[in-house]
Order: structure tokens, then C-alpha cells, then sequence
């Protein structure tokens, strides 16, 4: 899983700890621009930040066209997309990223994406917390997985 600008530690350990929990391979954050591994973010991840490995990369983007070119699928969450995130096959390798609530996944990192999902919100207010967002998607993603048999 990719984080992207995602700056508020309490929002960063708890993804950690959602990607624990889901069984993801790594988290990937900026090494600038984002949300210190710290004290608040170890509690905030009940101690996930002690056992999924977190990589600080310099260059995003390079990242991202490393795991694309190494065969896996780049699933970008935008609330502006027009895919229905249970409307997508996520039983092939991927690379989940997760962007800040102000700004969302970077432009540059969604042309390098390959897909575009979002996750319809029907209340009043526009989006959910990006937290809770990366849940819904990994665990949609497990569902599918185990529904395959290759979880």
C-alpha cells in the first residue's frame, strides 16, 4: 500500500494497523510530507508500525513505476472516479494507493495508476476518512481474494 500525503498520524497508524490486520506486504510513504512514525502513530497503529514493514522513498513516483513495471496493478482511490470499487477484479497483485483528504491521490500518481475506484458516499457530507476508505478497500479486496481461493 502506497500513502500519499497522508500527514495526520493518528489517520497513518491506523491504515498501518488496517494493513496489518489485511495481511498487506509493506506501506510505502514520502519520506517528506508525511506523517511522522512516532509515539501517537505506534498507538495509533496498536503497535502495526512494530511488524508491517513502513519504506520512506524519496521519489514516489519512481516507486510506483517500479511495482507497475514488476507486474503489479496500481489501484488508485479517487472519490472522483467513475468506477464503483466493488465493480473492479482485485484478485491479481496490486499496489493499493491512499491519498490525503484535502487533495486526494496526487494527479502524477493517478496517470501512473491503473485503476480508478471509488467508493460512493450517500449522506451529506462529500468523502469518507481516508482511514476508513483504505479499510472498505482492503477488505473488499480480501473478499475477493478469498473468494477465488488465493487469499
Amino acid at each position: 500500500m502506497v500513502l500519499d500525503q497522508i500527514t495526520d498520524v493518528r489517520n497513518f497508524g491506523a491504515m498501518v494497523r488496517t494493513a496489518e490486520c489485511a495481511g498487506v506486504d509493506a506501506v510505502v510513504i514520502p519520506a517528506h510530507g508525511a506523517a511522522p512514525v512516532n509515539a501517537d502513530a505506534i498507538k495509533a497503529s496498536a503497535g502495526a508500525l512494530f511488524k508491517l514493514p513502513v519504506i520512506k522513498a524519496v521519489n514516489l513516483k519512481e516507486v510506483l513505476h517500479f511495482l507497475k513495471d514488476s507486474g503489479l496493478r496500481i489501484v488508485a482511490a479517487n472519490e472522483k472516479a467513475n468506477t464503483d470499487f466493488t465493480a473492479e477484479n482485485y484478485t491479481l497483485p496490486l499496489t493499493l494507493i491512499m491519498g490525503s483528504e484535502g487533495s486526494g491521490v496526487s494527479e502524477e500518481y493517478l496517470k501512473i495508476s491503473d485503476i480508478q475506484v471509488r467508493i460512493p458516499v450517500y449522506g451529506e457530507i462529500g468523502s469518507l476518512n481516508v482511514g476508513v476508505s483504505a479499510g472498505i478497500l482492503l477488505y473488499e479486496i480480501i473478499r475477493q481474494r478469498q473468494q477465488k481461493g488465493n487469499a
